[in-house]
């Protein structure tokens, strides 16, 4: 009877020590974050590519501190002064070099495949923000954002095929 208990209790433990290690590997979260970039100066309306204001500047390093707690593993850019200097802060403090995106022309099957497991931080503008939400819910949710909107922050997580999503208002002064 002891013996059979024994080996009862010793089966159970296998079963889920190995359910565990299936279940971890299965249950693998992956969060993008996903930001326009911070306040631009506008008093050259020509100007393609201009940087941020020092209203742009203080918001990204607050969004520096913002993400202070939050882990991340690779942060996207778009090519553009104001997107890179949103993002700079952030990655000066965590040490990562930003990788530039094409929001046209990414395939997002294979970008949400390249970073299964990881936290993603993704700095975009009014109109291909909201669309790379989209094409990672893979539902048209999100129109473009207000232009004066630098504050909202997209939160997408998926786990296994399950797809979350929000979006967060994180002002300068709280």
């Amino acid at each position: 009877m002891i013996v059979r208990v024994i080996i009862l209790v010793i089966l159970s433990s296998l079963s889920i020590a190995c359910g565990e290690r299936v279940g971890s590997q299965e249950t693998k979260s992956t969060t993008f974050y996903l930001i326009r970039h911070a306040e631009k100066d506008r008093s050259n309306p020509k100007d393609q590519n201009p940087n941020l204001i020092l209203k742009g500047l203080e918001r990204a390093k607050y969004w520096s501190s913002y993400f202070d707690t939050i882990p991340l593993n690779s942060v996207y850019t778009t090519d553009y002064n104001r997107t890179k200097q949103t993002i700079s802060p952030i990655c000066d403090v965590k040490n990562i070099t930003p990788e530039i995106y094409s929001p046209n022309n990414i395939n997002i099957q294979e970008f949400i495949k390249k970073n299964k497991g990881k936290n993603v931080l993704i700095s975009g503008h009014s109109n291909t923000t909201p669309a790379m939400v989209n094409k990672l819910i893979n539902k048209e949710e999100f129109d473009d954002m207000s232009d004066s909107d630098n504050k909202s922050l997209f939160v997408v997580k998926i786990i296994n095929s399950d797809i979350s999503f929000e979006v967060r208002s994180v002002p300068i002064n709280q």
